[in-house]
């Protein structure tokens, strides 16, 4: 299913972004990729039926779901699937202001890269307005392929 390892080019990503995301979560939520490099990655989803709560807020779960989305798929850029895959082990964030309709942007920057573990600081704004309405902080985990299961 995956080249491996990832491409470290943005133009490939966008073109292979939508058939990697056939039958995930966020292919239902409407998440497309806006643009990803080494440092960054930018997400768009648009707020519908389908990502709103009972009060007609976003949802805020399906928020972290958008961040979480933004942190794993940066992730995996040039990662060799082969030697290891991100797995997520952390994820936090507050909720600073609300929104009923519109496109939500994700931007996910690196915090910290190192061989086993990367931390990306997400922030996602109203595209409409420019308005913060959550930031969070993500960790995945480098898990090596074919390690046994402990404990």
């Amino acid at each position: 299913m995956f080249q491996t390892p990832l491409p470290q080019d943005e133009q490939t990503w966008l073109e292979n972004f939508d058939r990697i995301q056939e039958n995930t979560a966020g292919a239902h939520l409407g998440i497309k990729l806006e643009s990803i490099n080494a440092d960054e990655i930018v997400l768009t989803m648009p707020i519908s039926d389908k990502t709103r709560q009972p009060y007609g807020l976003l949802h805020g779960g399906i928020t972290m779901a958008l961040v979480e989305s933004a942190a794993s798929i940066h992730a995996s850029w040039g990662v060799d699937f082969s030697k290891v895959v991100p797995v997520g082990i952390e994820i936090n964030g507050s909720h600073v202001r609300s929104a009923t309709e519109g496109t939500v942007r994700a931007v996910g920057r690196v915090v910290r890269r190192s061989r086993s573990m990367i931390v990306h600081q997400v922030d996602v704004y109203l595209v409409e307005t420019g308005e913060l309405l959550s930031t969070a902080r993500m960790t995945n985990f480098y898990k090596p392929v074919n390690q046994e299961e402990k404990g």
